[in-house]
């Protein structure tokens, strides 16, 4: 638990106090860290995952609790980035997946599982008339910019400063390393239309689709206005481009989507994450003229594989996920518990006089130490400093939160751990607001 106090102390001193306790609190995980070094880059094979000054290493999980291999136990508000919004081995998920074991993991060929799942798909989701499935979120994003540009014969697709659609497209860095086919990308500001037009002048003809998060992840929580996905569909239309909704992290805020919510359709959509009910997972879908192309039967078919694109046990574990856990009414209930927790959030910063926002949407919450919500990422003024003192604080207090200050529900969280968290947060709050801004 945390009980030192800082109010005279500037915000490095109170980060180096905190990792004096983090230290002292978790010898085990810097033993399990300095080990992994010897086989692992950084003792880490998923870079999101690290923090200094050492990730506390998870033993084992259930429900909505994590156990580091110190033995601590925490309210896990992290969920896997989003990935395990069922909760951790979801006891209808976990059977169907023990019962799947006894009849074999790698068919090697079409199964009913596969039809199954992307009949529940097509089903959810509007805009979506044929599904093809793959490995992971990335790997549906790459498939469906590529497919965009196989069928428009166009060599550019548009997409947004801040954007994240996977580890090859991490657009918070434009021009990190190992960002894929960067030449041929074009950037505009998010949650701007007349940007956006500005970039399809300026090319013309050449652009090939527009990919768009309806809420953007990575890029601090900043959900799309509906007139900017209002515009970036008519501004499709007009140039002939098609539109793309990544919505491998929003697909979980109704049964169809942020796309639903807000009523736009898109030529083709790109799932992933928690859709696979905790497994291994992508998929991406669209207008049945667009996907068809993929129709290996067909002449002159695009050719889409994947060793593990039906995997067994993900079919199951997704079609059990969405048809017998996250019925619209369940969607609706967590939504509501995190629209309730922001609530709350905001009335205690606000009574201790910290300048405080929340983006977001329903159960998935950004925190920001600034008065004014970001529109977009480089609207976003919270330091790296603040965001590394809460993350160190609210893990001493019970709590499994990602550095980037993302509050990721569950459909295991319940309302007594958001109170808790309430609570949690108010004591950090109590013991750090010298060292964050202030309302003005």
């Amino acid at each position: 638990m945390v009980s030192t106090q800082y109010k005279s102390r500037g915000i490095d001193q109170a980060l180096a106090d905190l990792e004096v306790c983090y230290h002292a609190a978790n010898p085990k995980s810097r033993g399990c860290r300095d080990l992994a070094r010897r086989v692992l880059p950084g003792g880490n094979t998923r870079a999101v995952l690290h923090y200094d000054p050492f990730p506390l290493f998870i033993d084992n999980a259930s429900g909505s609790h994590v156990r580091d291999v110190d033995g601590h136990d925490y309210i896990d508000f992290t969920n896997d980035m989003t990935a395990g919004f069922y909760g951790h081995s979801n006891p209808i998920i976990f059977a169907a997946i023990r019962k799947a074991l006894d009849n074999g993991i790698s068919f090697g060929g079409p199964h009913s599982h596969e039809v199954a799942l992307a009949e529940t798909l097509c089903g959810r989701f509007s805009s979506i008339e044929r599904v093809r499935f793959c490995n992971s979120g990335t790997e549906a994003n790459l498939v469906t910019m590529s497919l965009a540009r196989a069928l428009t014969g166009r060599p550019l697709i548009l997409a947004f400063k801040g954007g994240y659609h996977g580890s090859l497209m991490s657009y918070t860095n434009i021009n990190a390393g190992l960002n894929i086919d960067i030449n041929n990308m074009r950037f505009a500001d998010f949650n701007d239309a007349d940007d956006a037009r500005r970039a399809l002048v300026t090319d013309k003809d050449r652009i090939a689709a527009i990919i768009v998060e309806p809420m953007m992840g990575s890029g601090g929580g900043i959900l799309a206005e509906r007139s900017f996905l209002f515009a970036l569909r008519e501004l499709a239309d007009e140039f002939g481009a098609l539109l793309i909704f990544d919505e491998v992290v929003t697909a979980r805020f109704s049964p169809g989507g942020l796309q639903d919510v807000f009523k736009v359709r898109p030529d083709l959509t790109s799932l992933g994450k928690s859709l696979g009910g905790g497994l291994t997972f992508g998929a991406f879908g669209g207008r049945a003229d667009l996907i068809d192309r993929m129709d290996p039967s067909s002449q002159n078919a695009l050719m889409h594989s994947g060793t593990f694109n039906n995997n067994v046990l993900t079919m199951i574990a997704g079609y059990t996920g969405l048809t017998k856990v996250a019925t619209a009414e369940v969607l609706m209930e967590v939504n509501d518990r995190g629209d309730c927790l922001r609530s709350k959030l905001l009335e205690i910063s606000t009574s201790r006089g910290v300048a405080f926002t929340v983006t977001g949407y329903g159960s998935v919450l950004s925190l920001h130490f600034q008065a004014k919500a970001p529109v977009d990422p480089s609207s976003v003024t919270t330091t790296a400093a603040q965001r590394k003192l809460s993350h160190r604080d609210m893990l001493l207090r019970g709590f499994c939160v990602p550095r980037r200050g993302t509050i990721n529900l569950s459909l295991a969280t319940s309302d007594e751990e958001c109170e808790a968290f309430v609570h949690a947060f108010a004591g950090f709050l109590d013991d750090h607001h010298h060292q964050l801004p202030a309302i003005l």
